[in-house]
Formats: C-alpha cells, sequence, structure tokens
C-alpha cells in the first residue's frame, strides 16, 4: 500500500502543481483558487469511490478501459483506454520541459549562465526539452527495471519535496503581507462562468494521477490495498493543495502569481527567504517532476499492456521482460512517443504557453475518461437502487452524479472554445487549437478502435470478451462478485 501510495502521489506532482499550476489557475479564478480546488476535489472523490469499487469486482491494470468496456460497449471502452494514454504521454511531454526548466533555473542559482555558448533561459521550450528528455531516458530506464525499485526511489523523492513545501508552505501562511479572506474559499465569487469552467478542467487536471494506484493493483497484495493507497494519495493532496494556494496567495498578489507561471515557486521562495534556504523548494520541484515523469511512465504501460493482451493494441504492447516482470516493451515506446511529442511543441517557444496548451487537453481527457468510468460503475450497480439504497447512495448516485458534473463542464468549455476565436493559430490563447487538440486525440482514438475491430480482429469487440486474458461474459447490473 505504502508503494501503491508513492506511485499515486508522485502521479498527482503535488510541487509541481503548486509550483506550477497555481499561477495558471489564478488567471482564470483570481483569488478563487482555494475555493476552486475545493471544489473540483468533490467529483474526484466520487470518481475515487467508482474505482474503488470497480477494482474490488474485477481488479484489471486497464481498470477504466477494461470496466467501461465491458459495461458500455467496447468503443467507449477503447476510448476510456485511448484517453489517459494520450493524456499522459502529453504530460511526458511538457513535464520533461518543466524537468529542463527546474534545471537551469538551478544551474543560474550555481552561478552556471551559459553551456556550451547557450545561455540558460529557464522559459526557453527547446533548452528545457532537450534537458528534459535526457532525464526522461535515466527515469524509463529506471521503470522498466521494475514498479517496486520505482516506487522505493519515489518515496524518498516525496518524504523530501513534501517537507521543504509544508515547511515554506506554512513559512508563507505567517509571513505573508497579503490580507487573508474567507472569500477566498468562495466559489461563487468567481467573476464568470467560462472561468468558472476553464478553472474547474485545469482543477481536475490537478489532481489527476491517483488512479495510478489502481493500474498496479495485478501487483499489489490485495485490490483494497490499491483502493486505499488512491485514497490516501488524494486526500493528501487535497491538504497540500488548499495550503500552497492560501499560502502563495498570502504572499503575493494575484497579477504576480500569473506573470511568475513555470517559474511560480522560485519566485515565491524569493519572495520568503534568502539563499541558500531559497534554493530548497527549486530543488524539491525537481525531484517532484522527476517522481511524475517517472510516475507517468509506470501506469501507462500497464494499460497499453491491457489493451495489448486483448488486441485492442499491437501484441508488442504486452511483451513483459524475462527478468523483471515488467511490461519493458510499452515502458520504452511510451517514452519514446512522449519524446516525439515534445519535439513538437518546440512550435510554441515559450514554455508557460506550451503548458498551458497541454494542460488545457489533458484536462479535458481527463474529464471524460472519469466521466465514463464514473457512470460506467452506476450501471454495473444500479441494482442496488432496489435491494440497498445505501451503498447505491455510494455505488450509483454519487458516481453518477460525479461523472454528468465532469461531462457537463468538458461539453461546456468545448463549446467556449468552439466561440472564442474567429480564426486558427497554434496559440494557448486560441479557442480553436485548444479544441483541435483533444478532438485529434479523439479521432486517434477511434481509429486505434476500427484497426482493432477490423484488422487485428481483437476478442474485446466479439459478444464475449476477455479480461485479465480469460474469456468471460458480462457482469449483470449490481453484481458484486466478478464471474467468469
Amino acid at each position: 500500500m505504502v508503494h501503491g501510495v508513492g506511485i499515486a502521489a508522485s502521479s498527482i506532482a503535488a510541487t509541481s502543481t503548486i509550483g506550477v499550476g497555481l499561477g495558471v489557475l489564478a488567471v482564470f479564478v483570481g483569488r478563487q483558487t482555494p475555493a476552486l480546488l475545493l471544489l473540483a476535489f468533490l467529483p474526484m472523490l466520487g470518481i475515487a469511490g467508482a474505482y474503488a469499487r470497480l477494482n474490488r469486482v474485477e481488479p484489471d491494470c486497464g481498470n477504466g478501459y477494461a470496466w467501461v468496456g465491458r459495461t458500455m460497449g467496447p468503443w467507449l471502452g477503447v476510448l476510456a483506454g485511448w484517453f489517459p494514454i494520450a493524456g499522459t504521454v502529453i504530460f511526458l511531454s511538457y513535464t520533461t520541459s518543466i524537468t529542463g526548466s527546474v534545471l537551469a533555473q538551478l544551474g543560474r542559482k550555481a552561478g552556471v549562465h551559459s553551456v556550451l555558448g547557450w545561455t540558460l533561459d529557464p522559459n526557453s521550450t527547446v533548452q528545457c526539452t532537450l534537458v528534459g528528455l535526457v532525464v526522461l531516458a535515466a527515469v524509463t530506464f529506471t521503470a522498466i527495471t521494475g514498479a517496486a525499485k520505482a516506487a522505493a526511489l519515489q518515496i524518498c523523492l516525496l518524504a523530501f519535496e513534501y517537507t521543504v513545501l509544508l515547511v515554506f508552505c506554512c513559512w508563507g501562511l505567517f509571513a505573508g503581507d497579503q490580507g487573508f479572506s474567507l472569500s477566498w474559499l468562495n466559489p461563487f465569487a468567481i467573476g464568470s462562468f467560462d472561468g468558472l469552467a476553464q478553472g474547474l478542467v485545469l482543477a481536475v487536471f490537478c489532481y489527476w494521477g491517483w488512479d495510478a494506484a489502481f493500474t498496479v493493483t495485478e501487483e499489489t497484495r490485495t485490490p483494497g490495498d490499491a483502493s486505499r493507497s488512491g485514497f490516501i494519495a488524494l486526500w493528501s493532496v487535497l491538504g497540500l493543495f488548499l495550503l500552497g494556494a492560501v499560502a502563495f496567495q498570502r504572499v503575493m498578489p494575484t497579477q504576480e502569481m500569473a506573470a511568475n507561471g513555470a517559474q511560480g515557486l522560485t519566485h515565491y521562495a524569493d519572495r520568503l527567504a534568502s539563499e541558500p534556504l531559497a534554493t530548497f523548494p527549486l530543488v524539491g520541484l525537481m525531484f517532484s517532476a522527476v517522481a511524475s515523469l517517472q510516475a507517468g511512465v509506470i501506469p501507462t504501460a500497464r494499460l497499453t499492456l491491457a489493451m495489448g493482451r486483448d488486441g485492442t493494441l499491437h501484441p508488442v504492447w504486452a511483451k513483459v521482460h524475462a527478468r523483471y516482470g515488467t511490461p519493458a516493451a510499452a515502458t520504452l515506446l511510451v517514452a519514446l512517443i512522449s519524446t516525439g511529442i515534445a519535439l513538437l511543441t518546440l512550435a510554441i517557444p515559450r514554455l508557460d504557453q506550451a503548458i498551458l496548451a497541454s494542460v488545457n487537453t489533458i484536462g479535458i481527457l481527463v474529464s471524460l475518461y472519469y466521466a465514463l468510468t464514473a457512470l460506467t460503475c452506476a450501471l454495473r450497480f444500479r441494482g442496488l437502487l432496489r435491494t440497498d439504497p445505501r451503498e447505491a447512495l455510494r455505488a450509483v448516485v454519487i458516481p453518477a452524479a460525479s461523472g454528468l458534473a465532469l461531462l457537463a463542464v468538458g461539453g461546456y468549455l468545448g463549446y467556449h472554445y468552439a466561440t472564442l476565436s474567429d480564426g486558427f493559430a497554434v496559440s494557448a490563447a486560441n479557442g480553436w487549437f485548444s479544441l483541435a487538440c483533444p478532438a485529434a486525440v479523439l479521432l486517434l482514438g477511434l481509429a486505434t478502435g476500427a484497426i482493432a475491430k477490423w484488422h487485428r480482429r481483437s476478442p474485446r469487440f466479439t459478444r464475449s470478451r476477455p479480461v485479465g486474458g480469460r474469456s468471460a461474459p458480462a457482469l449483470p447490473a449490481g453484481s458484486e462478485r466478478l464471474t467468469s
């Protein structure tokens, strides 16, 4: 369970989210960032309950892909697997840039202002991406050698970064000169519905990653341990996010938070402390970025393994390393594809704009696949509405409400993007560009399903579909036990 917490918490990357994401949220919701994070946590909690319930009766490293495909049909199942794969690949591509940016900032603090004739620029997409790709290669090798080793490394990194984060956030609460207001916790004070929708999608992205604990469920002692890992990580980051948001706003006005973007945590530390103490949060941010790179590779490789063994993806994704017992081929392929996407982001010269464009896309994709999984839980256990109303509240009503809420937010945001700009431009501020990225992912997902159905003849698209390598009939509604 401890290893699962390490993987899930590293995947959420609380330090990176606080250091980079709070400034982005402030652009859309101003001083209501704490309220938005609290509001977005509610559907996350309902969806986590849906994951735990489904994992109890059907533990599968493919989780949403397997559950949605069995209950709502193979096409939606493919999308429920494809969206997190695409989201993680995009996440890895820009997290490599964040890692490079943090290393550039550390270099400048150490007095190194140029390397090989290049002036170190923490906001240069080219420099930061190239440096980050070297780190991605290193963590990929660690992930191939075993999930337990990778988790042990992540726990060490987490211990350092959380300690530094708690110390500096508590310091900011008392040392900040910006007056605290209870309105910071009032979501109704957000100025516009457009800002609320955009902020909610970004906040959903902030929490994204707790479900990584469920992708290693087949390598965990019991399914209950995987569920507890996800819940512990989710509740922990809620506390950290609220603490960090309030601390940042006690130290910096909204305009200052928004202006510093990817260097938000560095600026915050400089406002509080002098060197060398001001460097500690930056080191914590570097650890967080490295851990989240590794935590992104691990669950995605296991999800692609589940899809590969079903024939939804090519069988090469299901190859397991003979010595380490890990999906080594999938791990390496995920890293290589992420490298390709990272190189494509070089078309956006400023790192903060590349991050915003990536986060917008990931937020919509995460909202969709979380919603599909939550609605699957409601459909799977709808029989409880007749037999056990109390259990039906947790297994049907709350997951359904959480899933529909995320679908509504994602749908409205799609409409907002479609009406935001008159023409197309490669920019995070362009609505058509923000809409084209998730639309392209959706089309690629449908193409993957078509290839699996008509070319690869995947058994996923037959009436009796395999689960964990075994053929099994669909579960009856309300069933509490997996039958085969």
